[in-house]
């Protein structure tokens, strides 16, 4: 047995049904990979075909890790985004590129990934010794699957995957939780059944450790809002009375309220990570922070916490339910107040916005977009993502998640051409649902042709171009016609200018994608520049 199959029994071991890539790369080019039951996916490019192992990271929890592999030189330099990517946003996935040959790796200017990759990936090793395939492979799946989820990266140099492995005997990784310090645990049930007005905010990490249940459970036991962050968008049902929605670049009204007036700020899953797409910080001097993380590296790097509890989020929220349903009677008398509150302030936000969300005015606006797509879609039956800038930005307050996992929210390093990668994964993990990226100019730029890959690999999604032949508020005009070019690459395409076929033309285009044609909906908007995003500190 050789290097290369060594790696596919391995990938096989650990459970890998995708790998996603670029050739040339053995792994690949010999066959070894579909030969052993692994499906692989060619994209247009790199950096799509880490998104979508980045999306099967996601929507599994971790349970399934996918693989990347792309070419030596060429393929390890455009896959660096994609890396980077996951990196920022926490997305477990196993890389496999390709390196020079051995005797040539380290010789200027050959791009050498074990020394690139290392600020981008949770390990980064290179496979030189040939008996050495077991434990490299088993080092990386345990870092990928183990604490934070992030990228982990083997290179392996050409020549070195032709060579014969002495013994192979391969034991695949193991998934292990930790939980909270119990005596810290009491200290922060304390700490929230004695505040006026807590507010819970809950991250990725929520739905990494599938603690949705517990935290329902606590904002019920304590009667409290609950807000996420973007990454973790969903974790919390947003048509549940209690919820305040996603912080984000633009977020609801009710959340900066309740932000503003929270006495107690729980923050659970999340790294409370300073970023212009993220949560508006309230000043720790009149709020108690306590942070929830997996990682401790977390613990005051950007807000400070008066308490923190390192650990799993589920093992953490159980732990918390348990002590404040000791603490408190099973009605606190402040449920029906908290949501007449939330409902309050909701109403009036939308008042504000329901003009745009319905004008008929020509271009379309983008929030009439957003509407119709709200009205027509099913959200339990949708996993939706977006794209940078604008299209999260239209987004992320007006779409209602209400299943776990049927948001893909993200936004820390804003990578241009992400969401279509992400809604391909998200078809492949769960091919009964309805996925959908949202872009616009500048990221359809980046990555449209891989709309073909979409088409090629069987994938049928929906993606929604706003074109407003302009990238966000750069007057930089663009111009095509993206409508054909869906269809000149396999797919349906469509062009909407009325308002009035918005919502036509979604149907038109979701059955299509239940008769297994991904589609491309281009739809010809305004120049809207007017964003939700209420002023904490007001």
């Amino acid at each position: 047995m050789d290097v290369n199959h060594a790696i596919v029994n391995a990938l096989r071991a650990e459970g890998v049904e995708y790998l996603f890539g670029f050739p040339s790369n053995p792994l690949f080019d010999t066959g070894a990979a579909e030969d052993a039951g692994i499906r692989t996916i060619i994209t247009r490019q790199e950096r799509t075909a880490v998104h979508m192992a980045d999306a099967v990271g996601r929507l599994t929890s971790g349970e399934e890790i996918a693989s990347f592999a792309c070419q030596h030189g060429p393929g390890t330099e455009n896959s660096f985004g994609g890396i980077a990517q996951a990196f920022g946003e926490s997305a477990p996935l196993v890389a496999i590129p390709a390196g020079y040959d051995a005797a040539k790796t380290d010789t200027d200017p050959k791009f050498n990934s074990l020394v690139n990759y290392q600020q981008i990936s949770k390990s980064c090793e290179q496979l030189t010794d040939p008996g050495a395939v077991d434990e490299t492979m088993r080092r990386a799946f345990s870092a990928a699957r183990n604490g934070r989820p992030r990228p982990a990266v083997v290179e392996v140099p050409k020549d070195v995957f032709y060579e014969e492995v002495p013994e192979f005997d391969y034991s695949p990784s193991s998934s292990n939780r930790s939980g909270s310090d119990p005596a810290v645990v009491e200290r922060v049930a304390d700490v929230l059944v004695q505040a006026d007005q807590p507010v819970i905010y809950a991250g990725q990490g929520v739905h990494y450790a599938k603690g949705w249940d517990a935290l329902r459970d606590l904002a019920e036991t304590l009667e409290a809002p609950v807000a996420t962050s973007l990454n973790g968008k969903s974790a919390f049902p947003e048509d549940h009375p209690l919820s305040l929605g996603a912080a984000s670049k633009s977020e609801p009204g009710q959340l900066s309220h309740f932000m503003r007036e929270a006495d107690v700020l729980f923050g659970v899953g999340c790294s409370f990570t300073e970023t212009a797409y993220g949560l508006t910080f309230p000043d720790p001097e009149e709020t108690t922070i306590v942070h929830s993380t997996l990682d401790p590296t977390d613990i005051d790097k950007d807000l400070t916490s008066e308490h923190s509890l390192v650990g799993d989020a589920r093992l953490t929220l159980e732990a918390l339910v348990e002590s404040v349903g000791d603490r408190v009677a099973d009605d606190r008398g402040r449920f029906d107040e908290v949501v007449a509150e939330i409902e309050e302030v909701r109403e009036e936000w939308l008042a504000e916005w329901l003009p745009k969300l319905t004008t008929d005015e020509t271009p379309i606006n983008p929030y009439r977009v957003i509407h119709e797509l709200t009205n027509v879609v099913d959200a339990e039956d949708a996993i939706i993502t977006h794209d940078a800038g604008n299209p999260r930005d239209f987004l992320a307050p007006f779409w209602e998640s209400t299943e776990p996992l049927s948001y893909i929210g993200w936004g820390k390093t804003t990578q241009l051409g992400y969401g279509l990668g992400l809604a391909m994964g998200a078809k492949l993990v769960h091919p009964e649902k309805l996925c959908i990226n949202l872009w616009g100019d500048g990221a359809i730029g980046m990555t449209g042709m891989d709309f073909e890959t979409a088409a090629r690999e069987n994938i049928p999604i929906l993606t929604i171009h706003l074109n407003n032949y302009e990238m966000a508020s750069y007057d930089t005009p663009f111009s095509g016609d993206f409508a054909a070019v869906g269809e000149a690459l396999g797919g349906y395409g469509e062009r909407v200018e009325d308002p009035e076929e918005i919502a036509p033309a979604l149907e038109r285009a979701i059955e299509k994608t239940k008769e297994g044609t991904p589609a491309l909906l281009e739809i010809i908007t305004a120049k809207e520049t007017d964003l939700s995003r209420p002023d904490l500190q007001e």
